[in-house]
């Protein structure tokens, strides 16, 4: 009998584990992936219930109301239709064309899937259709519009502006742009693809932009790196392929500093192979690369380094940033950031309130730290070749009157195309105005003649913007 007994508490104890530890995968789960799994397409069950809900508004950072229903639930957007285009891709639409826009990823909040059983009860028993949650979102509509009317006319690509101390997300835009209350007809037919929020899930080369974190990893493996000096003749052979610079320009003899201002492909591809695969990788990594990107506030492609077993001539591409690595324009906006904040990266972030019917506030901005790629003197060396690379080298177009701007151009050519898309990242290292960005032009040529300009026009733009 004692036997028995003992096996009785036995079970009974590893079913109590068994529910426990079932219990807090699932609220983990929830945590982790639920807005995800409200925006699903899949989730028929949400589907149903958001026929019973009159959805929250969405207001920008400074109250500019966003989206708004009617009694029967029917969506609208801004009254100011350069705002509803401006803020698209980040708001989302009704009809869900944007993928994992606020509209859909935020679901459970503008649903009211998130109240407590108490206000869902409430709204139920006094017979009427419940409200969901109203958002205050991170982006500024103005800062938007303004970003708008800059970006040069006719030209696809992305810009993120972001707060690198707490990682609000100011700014998230993807070019085209387009119109969420009067879609043309034959917008799914533009190469461009409108829809696609290329901010956040375009992979592609980011060209000697990436340059920063081939110098990351200089520094974290060669003691004497700042102090090592390079020979750049115009032309440098790896196997079979020649490593040359714009313009077949000769560098001569360069310190890593100068090799960043001037954008040195033939030096940077000589740190790679110097440093190897491996340790390009593991530098890499420790800025987010091959990591799957789980954000609470929205989704973002995971970026990718190259696979292993590289031949020489890959792993030297990959020093000024070419070969076959793949980043989005967030995630370069991040790296940038990390540089800037003493070698802390944020995680991005879009949800500063959430408030019920009610009027309470059941959500808010909460500010982490995703990683630590670079120690605060690492970074501080990096920023200081940035700021060389603005005040005398390839982004003095970026250059804004009476403020600190740190940069680094790019300029990614496209595999199998005649195509080279302009970046350019950067930041302010100014006290009161800690902002980072990230801009693509996509075919815009040279980074320095493309993107810093436009960079230069946020820059001083956002020298009214103290948040």
């Amino acid at each position: 009998m004692k036997l028995i007994k003992r096996n009785i508490r036995i079970i009974v104890l590893a079913v109590l584990v068994l529910l426990a530890s079932l219990v807090g995968y699932g609220a983990y789960s929830l945590g982790s992936f639920g807005n995800r799994w409200f925006s699903s397409s899949v989730n028929t069950f949400a589907r149903q219930q958001k026929n019973d809900v009159i959805p929250g508004r969405i207001f920008d950072r400074n109250g500019v109301l966003l989206a708004s229903s009617d009694e029967e639930g029917k969506r609208y957007y801004s009254n100011d239709a350069a705002v509803r285009s401006a803020m698209v891709h980040v708001v989302g639409d009704s009809e869900n064309n944007v993928a994992y826009g606020v509209e859909s990823f935020m679901a459970q909040y503008l649903y009211g899937f998130s109240d407590s059983f108490g206000e869902r009860l409430r709204q139920a028993i006094s017979g009427v259709k419940r409200r969901g949650n109203d958002l205050r979102i991170s982006v500024d509509a103005s800062l938007s519009r303004f970003i708008a009317r800059a970006f040069p006319a006719e030209k696809a690509g992305a810009v993120v502006v972001m707060n690198y101390r707490t990682g609000e997300l100011l700014n998230l835009m993807s070019f085209p742009l387009f119109d969420p209350m009067n879609i043309p007809r034959n917008i799914e037919a533009d190469p461009n693809k409108p829809f696609w929020n290329k901010a956040t899930r375009w992979l592609s080369a980011p060209g000697s932009a990436f340059k920063v974190v081939t110098l990351a990893a200089a520094l974290k493996n060669i003691p004497d790196a700042m102090a090592r000096t390079y020979e750049c003749t115009g032309a440098y052979q790896v196997g079979d392929t020649v490593i040359t610079d714009a313009g077949m320009a000769s560098h001569g003899t360069i310190d890593l500093k100068k090799a960043v201002e001037v954008s040195c492909n033939i030096t940077f591809a000589k740190i790679a192979l110097e440093l190897g695969d491996e340790a390009m990788r593991r530098a890499s990594q420790a800025f987010g690369m091959d990591d799957y990107f789980l954000f609470t506030d929205l989704v973002v492609e995971n970026s990718a380094y190259p696979k292993t077993n590289r031949v020489s001539k890959e792993v030297a591409w990959t020093g000024p940033g070419q070969s076959a690595l793949l980043l989005t324009p967030l995630h370069m906006a991040m790296i940038t950031s990390a540089i800037a904040n003493d070698g802390v990266m944020m995680e991005p972030k879009i949800l500063l309130q959430a408030i019920s019917d009610a009027g309470n506030t059941i959500a808010s901005l909460s500010p982490r730290a995703y990683r630590y790629p670079l120690q605060a003197f690492e970074a501080d060396i990096i920023a200081d070749a940035m700021r060389a690379v603005v005040t005398r080298g390839t982004a003095t177009a970026a250059a804004v009157s009476g403020l600190k701007v740190c940069g680094k151009t790019g300029s990614a050519q496209v595999t199998g195309q005649e195509q080279t898309n302009a970046w350019f990242i950067g930041f302010l290292d100014e006290p009161d105005l800690p902002f980072a960005l990230c801009v693509v032009v996509e075919d815009g040529g040279g980074g320095g003649q493309a993107a810093a300009p436009l960079a230069a026009k946020i820059f001083n733009e956002l020298k009214k913007y103290r948040y």
